[in-house]
């Protein structure tokens, strides 16, 4: 596949995974559908891309960072260590985002919601009960940072499609796919903790940053070998926490069955298209 014909097919990615993100509370919401189905169905999906295809793929990336430094570093036992350590960076700077929006923007339960937003209605104070993310006194400053390292999140996905194309058409639309419903658990996330400003203004900068990621790329594509295998393994860093977060939700949100049956038909597909490349 040609630069200009992965940068197309970046585009097309790009959008798909824009438009889900606008219309994830619709996708979440379909009719005859429970929410936990396909919340369960997307964690499997997400769980078995991860075990199947992140990890390797970030371990081909220390065998490149290997290849690159070899002339500069002596190969050690902690060389080998560095492409893991950058993706726990990304692990775990996600992970203290995540912590730091718990403490101070705590996601209130759905009944909270629920009388947060009566008493919204009803009168200023609401009920007793509501919270305050309920009431619409989510920090602003831990909003903006938690909302900001997700673009960043997303545009490093876009930023790096095109070369997934340049590698392996099946792989990345596969990596589309996952992505896709993984942004779909995501927003529900970012809604719970931040039920008045995300709707606001969320979903649409998530997008956006999807289509600067892509531009970016358009402009300053990724040559370095190094510079990849490292962007690689911050993202897979922080896909790894949030796919454990995110998509393995507590017991009365989710289904064993319909998790099963997305990582068994994703892992099916993994190992078809594998073997269809070799």
């Amino acid at each position: 596949m040609s630069t200009t014909q992965s940068l197309i097919g970046a585009l097309v990615a790009t959008v798909l995974l824009a438009a889900l993100h606008l219309a994830a509370p619709h996708i979440r919401k379909l009719p005859l559908v429970p929410e936990r189905a396909t919340a369960s169905f997307a964690g499997g999906l997400a769980v078995a891309y991860v075990f199947l295809h992140l990890l390797p793929e970030i371990a081909e990336g220390n065998e490149a960072v290997g290849e690159v430094l070899s002339d500069v570093v002596e190969p050690t036992p902690l060389v080998d260590l560095g492409i893991f350590l950058v993706a726990l960076a990304g692990f775990a700077a996600f992970y203290g985002l995540q912590r730091l929006a718990d403490r101070r923007a705590p996601a209130p339960s759905r009944s909270s919601v629920r009388a947060g937003d009566g008493g919204a209605a009803g009168g200023p104070s609401g009920p007793v009960g509501a919270s305050a993310a309920g009431r619409g006194l989510e920090p602003a400053g831990v909003y903006w940072l938690h909302l900001g390292s997700f673009m960043v999140y997303n545009a490093l996905i876009t930023y790096t499609m095109a070369l997934r194309l340049r590698t392996g058409v099946a792989f990345a639309v596969l990596f589309t796919i996952a992505m896709g419903l993984h942004f779909v658990l995501t927003d529900r996330s970012l809604e719970e903790h931040y039920p008045r400003r995300f709707p606001r203004s969320g979903r649409v900068l998530l997008a956006g940053a999807l289509v600067v990621g892509w531009v970016l790329d358009a402009i300053f594509a990724p040559t370095s070998t190094l510079l990849v295998a490292l962007l690689t393994a911050l993202l897979g860093g922080s896909i790894l926490l949030n796919v454990f977060k995110e998509e393995l939700p507590a017991t009365g949100r989710s289904s064993y069955r319909w998790f099963m049956v997305g990582l068994v038909v994703y892992a099916a597909l993994l190992a078809l298209v594998t073997a269809v490349g070799e």
